[in-house]
Formats: C-alpha cells, sequence, structure tokens
C-alpha cells in the first residue's frame, strides 16, 4: 500500500448494506437528515462545520467528501482554513482542558 487514504475506499461501505443491514439503513438515514439541504443552517456552513469535525475526528475520507461539498457551495479557500484552524484550537483546548484533568487526578490520592 503506498498511500492510507484512497478516496475509492469509500465504495467499501456499500457492502455494509448487506453485512449489518439495520445499522446501515439507520446510518443512511441519519447522514441524510442532518445532511439535507432544507435545515436551518445553510449548506456551505454545513459543509465547512463537517470540515471542522473531520479535522477533529480525523477522518480523511470525510476530509475529502467535506471539502468537495464545500467548495461547491461557494466556501472560499479561507474560510475552509478558518475552519481548520477553528478543529485545531478546539483540539488543542481539549487536550489542555484534559491537562488539568491530569493534574486533578494525580493529586488524588
Amino acid at each position: 500500500m503506498s498511500h492510507y487514504h484512497d478516496s475509492d475506499d469509500r465504495k467499501l461501505l456499500r457492502e455494509f448494506k448487506h453485512l449489518a443491514p439495520t445499522e446501515w439503513k439507520a446510518f443512511i438515514e441519519l447522514d441524510s437528515t442532518v445532511g439535507r439541504d432544507d435545515g436551518k443552517i445553510p449548506r456551505k456552513y454545513r459543509e465547512l462545520m463537517a470540515i471542522a469535525v473531520a479535522c477533529t475526528t480525523q477522518c480523511p475520507y470525510c476530509l475529502d467528501h467535506h471539502t468537495k461539498k464545500a467548495k461547491a457551495a461557494g466556501a472560499t479557500r479561507e474560510e475552509v482554513a478558518e475552519s481548520v484552524m477553528l478543529a485545531a484550537a478546539l483540539r488543542a483546548g481539549a487536550a489542555a482542558t484534559l491537562g488539568g484533568l491530569t493534574l486533578k487526578l494525580y493529586d488524588q490520592e
């Protein structure tokens, strides 16, 4: 394997339709509901949010998918960059707060 991520790998997800049909159906319904176009949050902002979440969950497939969709929805390169940096700050903030919890646990008997 020359690299970890290949966008064609997403096609493998379709196997779950047969391997775990009930769970797959629920997943598809959830994904369709939160990804709809008629929600209160405009498509571009949904995709920018998805990019930030994908950065924090470290999902390269999600980044591939949502970056393309954000661009198609009119997101600028600068907006995508700000979404990435927002995710980075939140991830760093979470690490810092866990550091505080670590000290609390250390101080416990």
